[in-house]
């Protein structure tokens, strides 16, 4: 398995948390959409590293459309000597009506759409086709040299590698046909990545004619450690309210189902609805916390981490909502890349 990390959106900050990444030995480095653009942050990592792969997890693709983000991705793939991977994700209805005031509806079918024409405007700037995309929700029929960048600029690499970032079955056949790799959400579980996420990308493979071969899963991990008790707890607290917070949306239920706990779910949703957040992670149970985590101490982490997923993910970064020391990590990252 590589091992990413992530950049922040202090942009400030961004250049140097790249360098620090890439001197540790991570592979990759993934920024998230939150309260910023998550393309910029990249921008700067790319200018001051050589070797780490740079990549969005996750960038909003309803909130853009095809041309705005294959032109996006085409210049960061350009300038990065081919180390972008452009990760994409649906977001959902509330957020693309309401917040970027987009259109929403049949969400997989329409992310399939996206990507396919993206692909489409690609082959027209690296190859000279004729742009002539017509899909159910995207049309593309105009282009003109002076709008088309130089295939020059991409020739040594290709078009960027797409991730999509999925939990529902649909979404993630999508993933599996149009794309190079899949974002496992932190919200999953080695049981749900096994008996649901993985068939449904081989389905989605299958469609396209292809394998599992050369195909890409990012799984970041819950990791819950500590060198002292109080450490422990704060770690584990930390996590049992964001598996509580993931675990109160609907669409996500699924992922407890497998396991039993579906009823969880509506209790979750009824007490964000109350505005009961802190006592929401009062439901998690230590085994809900040992099955959406590793837990253990710093040099149990890397060994649970292999035995979990070493034979399905190909990149993991690690899932910490609490503070930590970063050294904590690199013992991490040097035991998994032993």
């Amino acid at each position: 398995m590589k091992v990413d990390g992530g950049i922040g959106n202090d942009l400030r900050l961004a250049p140097g948390q790249a360098k620090d990444l890439e001197n540790k030995g991570y592979a990759g480095a993934w920024t998230a959409e939150t309260a910023h653009d998550p393309f910029f942050p990249l921008l700067l990592a790319a200018e001051h590293t050589e070797r780490m792969q740079l990549g969005t997890s996750i960038a909003v693709a309803f909130a853009r459309n095809p041309m705005i983000l294959a032109n996006i991705g085409w210049d960061l793939q350009a300038y990065s000597k081919g180390r972008f991977m452009l990760g994409l994700g649906s977001q959902i209805k509330p957020h693309i009506e309401k917040r970027f005031s987009m259109p929403w509806s049949s969400p997989a079918a329409r992310m399939k759409d996206m990507i396919l024409a993206m692909r489409s405007i690609w082959d027209c700037w690296l190859n000279g086709t004729k742009l002539e995309y017509r899909g159910e929700f995207y049309k593309h029929t105009l282009m003109t040299p002076f709008f088309a960048p130089g295939p020059d600029e991409l020739a040594p690499y290709g078009p960027p590698k797409i991730f999509l970032a999925g939990v529902g079955e649909l979404m993630t056949e999508v993933a599996g046909e149009v794309c190079d790799g899949f974002l496992c959400h932190g919200f999953t579980t080695e049981k749900y990545l096994r008996e649901v996420t993985i068939p449904a990308l081989a389905r989605g493979r299958a469609k396209a004619g292809k394998t599992m071969e050369g195909f890409e899963i990012v799984g970041p991990s819950f990791v819950v450690t500590g060198t002292t008790e109080e450490e422990m707890r704060l770690a584990a607290a930390g996590t049992r309210q964001q598996i509580a917070f993931y675990g109160s949306t609907p669409a996500y239920r699924g992922v407890l189902d497998i396991h039993g706990w579906g009823g969880l779910q509506e209790e979750l949703n009824t007490m964000s609805k109350a505005g009961q957040w802190v006592e929401m992670g009062n439901l998690i149970t230590d085994e809900i916390l040992n099955t959406f985590a590793v837990v253990g101490e710093p040099e149990q982490i890397a060994p649970e981490l292999k035995h979990r997923y070493e034979d399905v993910i190909s990149r993991i970064s690690f899932y910490a909502p609490y503070k930590s020391d970063p050294e904590r990590w690199q013992r991490v990252l040097d035991d998994l890349s032993r």
